[in-house]
């Protein structure tokens, strides 16, 4: 090979490599620029927190004086602790019921075979695909004759949470899939029983899947607004964030408790965030390893 077909070489390599540069560039550019997009809203509501010149809605984004007002108005004047109380305590119920039901249910559809098992599976799609408003009337009315509404409404929220989730076992059924099932043979081998096989050799192995089941049942009651106000209407020991923080929304608030409600939605936001941020890692390898199966 002589130095002209050298330098070709070289001259190739070096433009694949400044091809390359390039193309990450213009990714990495779009990237930042689709962030900025995305972000803006949520920096656009930090700034109205700490407005203190007015409490109504304003044309402009940029305060002309920052304070803790409404901060301080929130926690003093309003019941946003008691909503924020019971989200919470709805949020970790769902979360700890919600994933011993869809793991059960997944692990049974993924290692057990059984007579009706792809009709119940079948069924269970079909089902899934109707919204769930449609029983909205329907579970007012039993709730209302057990007493979970009003007061009562987040036990009765978290029922309705958590009744239904094993037909929600598509992506843990996936990630069980994946999962060999010689390890099941030999624990079983071994003397162990189905729930040993599952408590001690399965769970273990399933840590991405068990913490994207928490992370979406503790996500569910915080974002729920259509369910949660049918049950809790004119009621504030029993409400949500999300049905407490729209009441100042209404026409005869808004232009008292929009500064607060933004305050309202940061301090929302934290604990959803903080949760997703710390476990955004195993959240991905759920989603991932259970779309290898169906």
């Amino acid at each position: 090979m002589n130095n002209k077909e050298n330098k070709t070489i070289q001259k190739r390599g070096l433009g694949a490599k400044a091809s390359r540069r390039l193309g990450n560039t213009v990714v990495y550019v779009l990237l930042i620029l689709m962030t900025v997009i995305w972000m803006f809203p949520f920096f656009g509501i930090v700034l109205e927190s700490f407005r203190v010149e007015t409490t109504g809605q304003v044309s402009y984004m940029w305060p002309k004086q920052f304070g803790l007002d409404n901060y301080t108005r929130l926690f003093k004047e309003t019941d946003f602790l008691i909503w924020f109380r019971n989200t919470g305590i709805m949020g970790v119920a769902t979360a700890v019921f919600q994933t011993f039901f869809i793991l059960s249910m997944s692990y049974v559809l993924s290692r057990l075979r059984f007579k009706g098992r792809k009709a119940l599976m079948n069924l269970m799609l079909i089902l899934g695909m109707f919204p769930g408003f449609l029983t909205m009337i329907l579970i007012y009315k039993v709730f209302a004759d057990l007493g979970l509404t009003m007061n009562m409404a987040p036990v009765g929220l978290i029922i309705v949470y958590c009744a239904s989730s094993g037909m929600g076992y598509y992506v843990s059924k996936g990630f069980f899939d994946t999962i060999p099932k010689s390890l099941d043979e030999a624990a079983r081998v071994d003397g162990a029983t189905r729930f040993q096989v599952f408590y001690k050799v399965i769970m273990p192995l399933s840590k991405p899947i068990v913490i994207y089941t928490i992370l979406m049942g503790f996500m569910a009651p915080w974002g729920d607004f259509m369910l949660a106000s049918y049950l809790i209407h004119e009621n504030s020991a029993g409400m949500s964030v999300a049905v407490g923080m729209f009441e100042w929304l209404s026409k005869t608030n808004v232009n008292t408790h929009y500064t607060m409600f933004c305050a309202a939605g940061v301090i929302v936001a934290i604990p959803v965030t903080l949760v997703f941020l710390m476990l955004q890692k195993y959240y991905v390898e759920g989603v991932t390893g259970g779309a290898v199966k169906g």
